[in-house]
């Protein structure tokens, strides 16, 4: 199989609810085809923080996936959050995903390494096992530097030069780490595709990558794909222009209590897009409330982010 090309805009998806709380599959592939659609969306990437993956059962994981797969028609890949804890739990949870028709696999850290941290070696047997059970490709997630899941830069290199590694997803929101870690991992394997996901503060990260993999690309996939293009250009007053324009839904939706309340807000945004009817989450996310929601709705429209007619007259 060849190797995905992610060097462009790879969304991470909601998750859509029925209003009783259940997946609703025909609003996730409503989404799916829309952004599949879109030249410069070059994978779908669901069952992550932004789609609420932990969220579900393994049955609607694997549903979902189906689905997603489905709807795009092979137009873009379909790349599954592997968040098993156990290395054999995720090897089997990931070959269940190539199973049900993933392609990739963004690999993120057992969960016990938030709090307590990783022994060495231990995070490079996570990714050997999971593609050499299941054949997906992988991608290496680093976690904010904030935390004691943020690898160090000699576990990068050893995951990075792996086999079945095609990418890696950089959150590290430490710019000193960022300029110093980024050039290492492209030396040590020039292949590797370098995916930004600061989702709150793309600009300074938008000329050193090959694409991004962000939850921010379910509301305003056009222009992040506009984002990326400058950026490629090295064309810093465009990348600026659209930054600033952004910036009112970026405060809106990131510049939040909690990183999980992006989520919630994502989907109020979609709501206003059109491309949902409503926001419905799963515990433990909680709703914002009326005022957040008539902040978000604001923002886009302070930014000139409207309706998306051509999905609505589709349907």
């Amino acid at each position: 199989m060849p190797t995905m090309d992610l060097r462009g805009l790879s969304p991470a998806p909601v998750t859509a609810f029925t209003r009783d709380g259940e997946v609703d599959y025909p609003a996730n592939a409503r989404i799916a085809k829309w952004l599949a659609g879109m030249d410069g969306v070059k994978s779908l990437v669901i069952l992550g923080h932004a789609g609420e993956g932990t969220f579900l059962t393994e049955e609607e994981r694997l549903k979902l996936i189906r689905t997603y797969v489905e709807a795009v028609g092979g137009q873009v890949p379909i790349i599954a959050g592997i968040t098993g804890e156990g290395t054999k739990v995720a090897a089997e949870e990931a070959k269940k995903c190539k199973s049900a028709g993933a392609t990739g696999a963004l690999v993120y850290p057992n969960h016990g390494w938030l709090r307590f941290g990783f022994q060495k070696g231990a995070p490079q047997d996570r990714y050997k096992a999971i593609w050499q059970e299941s054949g997906l490709q992988c991608i290496l997630f680093q976690y904010p530097d904030a935390t004691k899941a943020s690898y160090d830069l000699e576990t990068q290199l050893a995951i990075a030069t792996q086999d079945g590694v095609v990418a890696t997803k950089n959150g590290v929101r430490n710019m000193k780490r960022w300029y110093v870690e980024i050039p290492e991992l492209k030396k040590a394997n020039p292949n590797l595709q370098i995916l930004s996901c600061h989702d709150e503060w793309l600009l300074p990260t938008m000329f050193d990558v090959d694409g991004l993999l962000v939850g921010y690309g379910n509301i305003t996939p056009e222009l992040l794909i506009d984002l990326i293009k400058a950026g490629k250009a090295q064309n810093y007053p465009e990348a600026r222009r659209i930054f600033e324009r952004l910036l009112p839904v970026t405060r809106a939706v990131y510049h939040r209590g909690s990183h999980m309340e992006g989520t919630v807000a994502l989907k109020l945004g979609l709501v206003h897009r059109g491309v949902l009817d409503h926001a419905t989450i799963r515990e433990p996310l909680k709703n914002l409330g009326e005022k957040a929601e008539a902040e978000i709705f604001a923002a886009f429209d302070a930014a000139g982010i409207g309706r998306v007619e051509q999905l609505l007259a589709a349907e």
